[in-house]
């Protein structure tokens, strides 16, 4: 999907990544806290339904386990989605703290 983007957003203790269509006015997200240097909590996935069917809610999910694998960081699934999708994926079992 080349008219989507994601970017992440930071601050001391919690971040997002947003996903954004264009065209679309709306915004999908998957926030997480910080727990340490390297852990974090993916506690919530949501996308509106202007992107329901798009695979957004799956290329948020790619982009965090590829920014936790790039920065050494585990992931704790807490949100139903992510860890929906870790079970789905045992090849990337490293990147998750269960």
């Amino acid at each position: 999907m080349s008219d989507l983007t994601i970017t992440r957003e930071d601050q001391p203790t919690r971040g997002r990544y947003v996903a954004r269509i264009a065209g679309i006015d709306a915004e999908a997200e998957m926030t997480f806290s910080k727990a340490g240097d390297t852990l974090i909590i993916a506690d919530h996935t949501g996308v509106p339904d202007a992107f329901r069917g798009k695979g957004v809610a799956r290329a948020l999910f790619d982009r965090l386990v590829s920014d936790a694998r790039a920065n050494g960081v585990k992931i704790v699934p807490l949100c139903p989605f992510v860890n929906a999708e870790r079970q789905k994926r045992p090849e990337w079992a490293d990147v998750f703290q269960t």
